[in-house]
């Protein structure tokens, strides 16, 4: 794991803070020393508000680009240059292509995609002019891997994972790294709204061919931490070489694809 002086008094924003990841990361962060900004639309903070040491809150609809912004500067004045993002907020539209509304497949790109652009233009431009910076997106294992009734969340996921690494591309004169972590079956809510019954994790790990599902190799559903771990790890200096890369934590799911 990351060396935990490295993250002391440097400030980390994470996007999605309320619950399952994000809210695992922000504690990650916090216990090796980073001042921390908790970004979420579950949050009423119009301004940020300190919850303890360190620890910020604040409101944000990532599908607001003007309030992508104002919260950027505010922390900026606030707190100071924000060395590190993790863009973790996701909405997932359960649904059949042939069946989902013009609404849900929009709402689904504003969050999963437009959101993510909003939040890393926002940052990356002040980033570029300290020339340091580094920026984690939380795509999928499924932005790859089509997965009956989630086409929205799929494509959305692809476009995430096009546009940071491009972005990556863009930034790498500025000392600016760009990764993205892709999680399966985690344990989180968006995971539990796929159980019918409390059968549902053992059903996930052994998959279900009649959803071309292969099952989880390492025999285990991820918890929001190992994800969290695998952000961290990106953010951290012992990955001050790795950019572009898109790091699969789905225990095989996907056999490595």
């Amino acid at each position: 794991m990351s060396n935990e002086c490295e993250f002391t008094g440097r400030i980390a924003l994470v996007t999605g803070a309320y619950q399952g990841i994000g809210k695992a990361l922000v504690e990650q962060l916090l216990a090796r020393g980073a001042i921390v900004v908790a970004a979420d639309i579950a949050t009423a903070a119009s301004q940020l508000q300190e919850v303890t040491a360190n620890h910020f809150q604040i409101h944000l609809d990532v599908t607001n680009k003007n309030l992508v912004q104002t919260v950027v500067e505010e922390i900026e004045i606030q707190l100071g240059a924000i060395e590190y993002v993790a863009s973790v907020a996701g909405i997932l539209h359960m649904g059949t292509l042939l069946e989902q509304s013009d609404a849900q497949w929009l709402d689904t790109f504003a969050v999963n995609c437009h959101g993510p652009f909003y939040l890393c233009q926002a940052v990356a431009n002040k980033m570029r002019i300290r020339k340091r910076g580094a920026i984690v997106a939380v795509s999928s294992n499924a932005a790859s891997t089509p997965r009956v009734n989630m086409g929205s969340y799929c494509a959305s996921k692809a476009a995430l994972s096009a546009m940071i690494k491009t972005l990556a591309l863009e930034v790498a004169p500025f000392n600016i790294r760009c990764n993205l972590v892709a999680p399966g079956s985690t344990d989180t809510q968006m995971q539990q709204q796929l159980w019918r019954d409390e059968n549902g994790a053992e059903q996930t790990i052994q998959g279900d061919l009649t959803q071309f599902k292969l099952g989880i190799p390492l025999g285990r559903i991820a918890s929001a931490t190992d994800i969290a771990n695998s952000i961290l790890f990106l953010l951290s200096d012992q990955a001050r070489h790795i950019t572009m890369a898109n790091l699969l934590v789905d225990g095989g799911a996907t056999l490595g694809h």
